[in-house]
């Protein structure tokens, strides 16, 4: 077969994998994607009890939507706020579903290479297809051909570890059984009563530790919570921008995250501690964890500890592949100084799309979440427009995919879920930003207004 007739592999069929599909499809390409998981959005569904803080009108992909309008689809109102749960059995599954035999479930690619060349080979290399190898839940093993391949398996399965250099504490193996990296959904009675009443450090400072705070406060002013405690572990110091944007922000659910994290700590549900990069998690004489630091302090007991620190790209399957990346974010050359953590928040990342993308290795391309390696800044409606640029480039049509125009919110906290539930009657019509601004709200104490604290993401969830 001809490389140019060959399908497109797409890894992932989570909101950015799936709407690289329907964009192919849209250019009359094969797509065919290949997904870890038993559903679509698998890892979306592991924090389906959160909130994005990113409207509907903003998760949603329009090739997508196009597909999914036979079906007799109907949107969800632009301006509402969706859970994990509600994107994924809303939106994802309905859209895995118009693709139908183009995705394929527990299928895990374990290797992506040129037909016949390894890395080192250069004979005839460009003119030869991708392969791409994949194992199904029940050892079977398989390989397709493929004329490009799309790698949106996003970084949910890597999460960063404790350590301050970035190997895991010594001892963090060790106590595994009391540590975990994800938010905790305290909704669960088993989850909440490991929480309840016990001291915990949170290691992080992004939104998935302002998330966890937000949770850990809320839990202490319970019956059942009485004593619980958090302990926030930030490597470098408070600042003005250590909360996010607040009510500068243009989204609103993302500031009042920034803010319902400020209230913890002001409210004396947590005690922050700062320049502090963990080197070892002991275990004292009681069996509790202490954490000491690279120069030797030692904090107090903790019985749990959650460790919010970034996540990180998996590359292992495309090792036979000469990709081009940053050394310091993993992401590609070219995108890299534009979605610096140091330099740029959610919205001043600039648009991009298929130069920003590419390798060395031609008809390569990691998108989303994976897209960015380390860096913590991305967005769905990102994704979207990646997508697109890359599945026009495929298709030849080289001045669509150059025509990249995206405009992101400006200011605050990136890479997660929202804070901030604001009521449904309190809504506009016209999207997330015209919400109404939030408000600092103590938690676990009345609230001063109907704006009610809540429902908080996983990092990295606002659209990977």
């Amino acid at each position: 077969m001809e490389t140019q007739q060959l399908p497109v592999v797409v890894i992932g069929a989570g909101p950015v994998g799936l709407a690289a599909a329907a964009h192919l499809m849209q250019q009359d390409i094969e797509p065919l994607v290949l997904e870890t998981g038993p559903v679509a959005g698998a890892a979306v569904r592991e924090w389906s009890h959160v909130k994005l803080f990113s409207p509907w009108g903003e998760v949603t992909d329009p090739a997508a939507e196009k597909l999914l309008a036979p079906t007799g689809w109907v949107k969800p109102d632009a301006a509402t706020y969706p859970s994990g749960g509600d994107w994924a059995e809303q939106y994802l599954q309905p859209l895995a579903e118009a693709l139908g035999e183009w995705v394929r479930f527990g299928a895990t690619v374990t290797g992506v290479s040129r037909v016949g060349r390894d890395r080192v080979v250069d004979a005839d290399r460009e003119a030869q297809p991708y392969v791409v190898h994949f194992q199904y839940a029940d050892g079977r093993e398989e390989r397709v051909t493929a004329r490009a391949v799309i790698d949106a398996s996003g970084t949910w399965s890597a999460p960063s570890p404790a350590g301050g250099s970035g190997l895991p504490a010594l001892g963090e193996k060790t106590a595994a059984d009391r540590i975990t990296y994800r938010v905790p959904n305290l909704k669960d009675p088993a989850v909440r009563a490991r929480y309840a009443g016990k001291r915990t450090a949170v290691i992080g400072s992004g939104a998935s530790a302002f998330t966890a705070l937000a949770y850990l406060a809320d839990l202490a002013k319970t019956d059942e919570g009485a004593g619980t405690k958090a302990v926030w572990i930030l490597r470098r110091g408070i600042s003005g921008s250590t909360f996010g944007g607040g009510e500068a922000d243009e989204l609103p659910a993302r500031g009042a995250l920034g803010l319902a994290a400020k209230a913890a700590v002001d409210g004396g549900y947590a005690d922050a501690v700062t320049g502090f990069r963990t080197d070892a998690i002991e275990q004292d004489t009681d069996g509790r964890l202490v954490l000491v630091s690279e120069n030797g302090r030692r904090l107090e007991p903790v019985d749990e500890v959650i460790v919010l620190t970034g996540f990180r790209p998996d590359l292992s399957f495309l090792s036979e592949l000469r990709l081009g990346l940053d050394e310091r974010l993993q992401a590609p050359v070219a995108l890299a100084p534009l979605i610096d953590p140091n330099v740029h928040s959610c919205g001043t990342v600039y648009p991009h799309g298929h130069r920003e993308l590419s390798h060395p290795e031609q008809g390569i391309y990691l998108v989303g979440m994976k897209s960015y390696g380390r860096a913590p800044t991305f967005l769905a409606m990102t994704g979207y427009e990646q997508v697109r640029s890359v599945a026009a480039a495929i298709a030849g049509d080289i001045e669509s995919a150059d025509r990249v125009e995206l405009t992101l919110p400006e200011t605050g906290v990136c890479s997660g879920a929202g804070l901030s539930e604001i009521p449904e009657s309190d809504q506009t019509a016209e999207g997330g930003c015209c919400a109404p601004a939030p408000e600092l709200v103590r938690l676990g104490a009345p609230a001063p207004s109907p704006a009610a604290v809540a429902e908080v993401p996983s990092g990295g969830c606002c659209g990977s």
